[in-house]
């Protein structure tokens, strides 16, 4: 493996998803500041997820096609931009319009970065790519604590605080990521033959992919909710239970990805979607916050461990568009979870929290379903 490159890249990555993790958790600080519904509050990160799932297909044809020094960069200030002005305006369409533009900077990021971590992996792509989905979830941890306690200081305001990591770590992509005309090969190009991609096997990938985001979006928005609203605890408490969740998913992203090169990404799919079938449930019994967070633990590791298999196995279901497999498991799929969460919020506004977790503990038993019969390439076309 090309190291350097894939930490690099996971570092870029951190950051990028710090963005996409501060906007759930400024979601109680804005419910209090504009009085916003449940609805509204989630729409905030509908506004981030759609914007990232209609740009998502351009930029994942695009990382097939050409490979540019600044596109990573650019795609890093975006994303910290857009989440550093929500916090500067009052109005609740502005803070949809720099949610959307924090999107755009998502989406601008992962599949090009996600296709250098497939060139660099060389024989330990799952590795490699749970490496780099670390990285996500560590910004995805972080994020909640980092905006949660510059709020608590400065108020809304705190939000610019997300400029300075965003600053320094695109500075460092920009100066020391190596030069991908110059260090890898295209993934595909004109004249690339399709007949090694199975198309088929992907779009029921995706499927699952889906599925996973909405359950891991769900847990995003309304775990802090959860805390405050069914819990009695404070929102400070809140963010601090998303952060363990996250947190606990480092370990099963690493854990996924040295499996699954060892055992097959099939099998590593199917262990944690098993697991999540019992967890879930037992998260709605759990009637204290020591015995939710112990249970926030165990969910985090397994549906972070499914992480790094399914951006692979897309990559290998496709290997003459492997761009474009990273935008749809990184991508499409994913954002489609933040598409749904004001349906989700729609649901608690009139059922109740406890319903719409309800609703998501039925998500892994479609997955299970879903992986069983998905193949496990056996083979990959030489880059």
């Amino acid at each position: 493996m090309n190291k350097r490159s894939i930490y690099l890249l996971s570092l870029g990555h951190m950051v990028t998803d710090l963005n996409q993790g501060a906007i759930p958790a400024m979601l109680p600080f804005l419910v209090a500041e504009l009085d916003l519904t449940y609805a509204a509050a989630a729409g905030v990160v509908f506004a981030t997820n759609i914007t990232s799932t209609v740009v998502q297909p351009i930029f994942g044809h695009a990382a097939d096609r050409f490979s540019n020094a600044w596109l990573l960069p650019m795609a890093l200030l975006l994303a910290g931009f857009g989440v550093a002005m929500i916090g500067m305006v009052d109005n609740y369409h502005a803070i949809l319009c720099f949610a959307g533009i924090s999107g755009v900077g998502i989406a601008a990021y992962h599949p090009e970065a996600a296709r250098r971590v497939n060139l660099s992996g060389g024989e330990h792509k799952a590795e490699a790519m749970s490496i780099f989905g670390i990285g996500g979830t560590l910004g995805f941890a972080s994020g909640p604590l980092i905006i949660t306690t510059a709020i608590l200081w400065f108020g809304l305001n705190g939000s610019l605080s997300v400029l300075i990591p965003v600053g320094l770590v695109a500075v460092l992509v920009l100066i020391y990521l190596p030069n991908p005309l110059a260090t890898t090969k295209k993934s595909t190009g004109h004249g690339a033959k399709d007949d090694g991609d199975n198309w088929c096997a992907f779009s029921f990938l995706a499927i699952c992919v889906t599925a996973r985001s909405v359950l891991f979006f769900g847990l995003l928005t309304f775990v802090p909710l959860y805390w405050v609203s069914i819990l009695g605890q404070t929102k400070v408490a809140g963010g601090m239970a998303l952060s363990v969740m996250t947190i606990s998913g480092v370990l099963g992203n690493l854990v996924g990805g040295r499996f699954a090169d060892r055992f097959g990404n099939t099998r590593i799919i199917l262990f944690g979607f098993a697991m999540l079938l019992g967890l879930v449930p037992l998260f709605l019994w759990a009637t204290n916050p020591a015995a939710a967070l112990l249970v926030l633990i165990p969910i985090g590791f397994a549906l972070m461990a499914t992480y790094a298999p399914s951006v692979v196995l897309g990559q290998k279901y496709l290997p003459n568009h492997i761009g474009f497999a990273s935008g749809v498991t990184l991508g499409i799929a994913v954002a489609a979870g933040g598409i749904a969460a004001p349906f989700l919020g729609r649901i608690a506004d009139i059922f109740g929290l406890v319903t719409v977790f309800s609703g998501l503990a039925i998500l892994p038993l479609v997955n299970i379903l879903i992986t069983y019969y998905l193949p496990e390439p056996t083979t990959q076309r030489q880059l």
